[in-house]
């Protein structure tokens, strides 16, 4: 797998007498947050023709996300930072993504302009595959049909992306967030091929895991989360091994918390995790995030939020 950020790097990347595009690529575009099954469907759609065409494979997508450019804070909760969408990428089999940042520069970007350099001169494009409700350019004034018409003169194919449907609805990034914020994490689960995960790096915190006997592994999210409150949780620690805990994630109102975080206290663990980056998968809901009127008020409900864990865990074993 390899990584590409910006369209300078890619045209770069793409004059070079060894670059892995010389003869072209098979390539999709998308957000690609949760990497559910639908995207996962189209992954396995890129690399079959790849494969055909004996071609590498490209995933194109953007940071930020576009709505995130365009909504700032009221933009839809992130299922997956860029790091953990890479890696998820990178598990499907793609050979490479190419990262571009959305900014106002881009958002300028004429459609006509998009198609020439980054998908022709950039990644010499042979095969594309977008949904037909796919817009891009300036106003977003490209769309299906532009590229099947350029594809037709400058002599690459566009396909149409695949859809996945689970229960009888189409797999999507919103759907996965709605069924997170009604805390189904067993439908998320199913859309996502997989249970809901949040990765981070550990950070120091207040300390508060000392002093009621779990340690307390604290991590500062980029983004606010789709969901919020208190959960039953595992966590993939640095040497493969698993530990059940008890996880809190959003704004931890109680101290007056600004930015979402994800606190993690674990149980049976005695060591110290600062700086590691780790995998915390959510299990089971406990309580909503509430206000306390004191420190010690909190601490005794995570005491409770404990026993509540470890009873549901006993309880699916």
């Amino acid at each position: 797998m390899r990584l590409i950020r910006g369209l300078t790097n890619l045209q770069s990347l793409s004059k070079q007498p060894d670059s892995l595009l010389r003869k072209g690529c098979v390539a999709t575009i998308g957000n690609f947050d949760g990497v559910h099954l639908g995207h996962q469907k189209i992954i396995e759609q890129v690399r079959d023709r790849a494969a055909r065409l004996k071609l590498p494979s490209v995933a194109m997508t953007f940071e930020p996300q576009p709505q995130e450019f365009f909504q700032g804070r009221e933009a839809p909760p992130r299922l997956t930072d860029f790091r953990q969408k890479f890696e998820l990428l990178t598990e499907s089999g793609i050979d490479m993504v190419l990262c571009v940042r959305f900014d106002e520069r881009f958002r300028q970007y004429p459609a006509t302009a998009f198609i020439e350099e980054a998908l022709l001169d950039g990644l010499k494009i042979q095969h594309l595959v977008v949904g037909d409700d796919f817009r891009f350019g300036h106003d977003r004034s490209g769309d299906f049909n532009l590229l099947k018409k350029v594809g037709l003169e400058a002599g690459f194919d566009v396909e149409n992306t695949r859809t996945v449907m689970v229960k009888g609805a189409r797999v999507s990034s919103t759907r996965v967030r709605k069924a997170l914020s009604e805390n189904r994490l067993d439908l998320a689960a199913k859309l996502l091929g997989r249970p809901y995960a949040i990765e981070g790096h550990v950070v120091y915190g207040r300390q508060l895991g000392r002093e009621i006997g779990a340690p307390t592994v604290n991590i500062v999210l980029k983004h606010m989360p789709p969901l919020r409150g208190v959960y039953v949780v595992t966590t993939e620690m640095p040497d493969g091994s698993h530990r059940d805990g008890v996880a809190n994630i959003g704004l931890r109102p109680t101290v007056d918390g600004k930015q979402p975080s994800l606190e993690v206290h674990l149980f049976d663990f005695a060591g110290t995790l600062y700086g590691q980056r780790l995998r915390v998968t959510f299990c089971h809901p406990l309580r909503d995030e509430v206000r306390f009127d004191s420190v010690d008020a909190l601490k005794s409900q995570i005491q409770q939020d404990m026993r509540a864990a470890r009873a549901w865990l006993a309880s699916q074993r």
